[in-house]
């Protein structure tokens, strides 16, 4: 695949340990954007407000995105190609700041998305809503790359689906109601949780928060 073929290869969150380890699937995302050629590879995610995020030996925080990166760059890829974001803690908010920090600034329309099969389906909407024509007169050309779950734990993938079918719903009907930029911006720094003043905190299931 030719170079020219993605303006970007965009890798959603999908957690970090305790110990500042990626977990097996955000891995395999990885490891399929570094199958793929693009302009750059956006990484995306501080980590998820569900959990706090964990700290290095110095007491800083650490960044999903930023150790995903550090991911690519010891494999190969060139650190000017690697971009990331920190300002995002769930999927709605990887493709918002996606796409007002990297991809409207730098022009990158022809996108590929890598997320794996539990976390698709949601992924894909979310995106192409994000990236609609009701928020831009930008051309974008998106396409979408999911990776196996096979061989994870599988009751904490069976949780997390769950969850998934939900969340999708609940995003379905929220976005149908959102016409415009300005209302996108209200949903999520007025109403959503992970993005308000007040945002409340969901208590999970640990075999759901296990998947974050």
């Amino acid at each position: 695949m030719s170079k020219t073929d993605y303006d970007a290869i965009i890798v959603p969150g999908g957690g970090v340990g305790a110990d500042g380890q990626l977990p097996e699937w955000t891995r395999r995302r990885l490891d399929q954007a570094l199958a793929c050629e693009g302009r750059y590879y956006v990484m995306l995610s501080a980590g998820t407000y569900h959990k706090p995020l964990p700290r290095d030996a110095q007491g800083f925080p650490v960044f999903e995105s930023v150790v995903a990166g550090q991911y690519l760059q010891a494999r190969g890829v060139p650190e000017e190609q690697i971009l990331f974001e920190t300002a995002s803690y769930d999927t709605i908010g990887n493709a918002y700041f996606a796409k007002v920090i990297h991809t409207d600034p730098l022009g990158l329309k022809r996108l590929k998305v890598i997320t794996s099969d539990f976390h698709m389906p949601r992924t894909q909407a979310i995106f192409e809503f994000i990236f609609g024509k009701r928020f831009s007169d930008r051309e974008y050309s998106l396409c979408f790359d999911s990776v196996s779950d096979e061989g994870l734990d599988q009751a904490v993938i069976a949780e997390r689906r769950l969850r998934e079918v939900r969340s999708l719903q609940q995003f379905q009907a929220r976005s149908a109601q959102v016409e415009n930029l300005a209302q996108l911006h209200r949903w999520l720094f007025v109403e959503h949780n992970a993005y308000r003043l007040a945002g409340q905190r969901e208590m999970l299931d640990p075999a759901v928060l296990a998947s974050y």
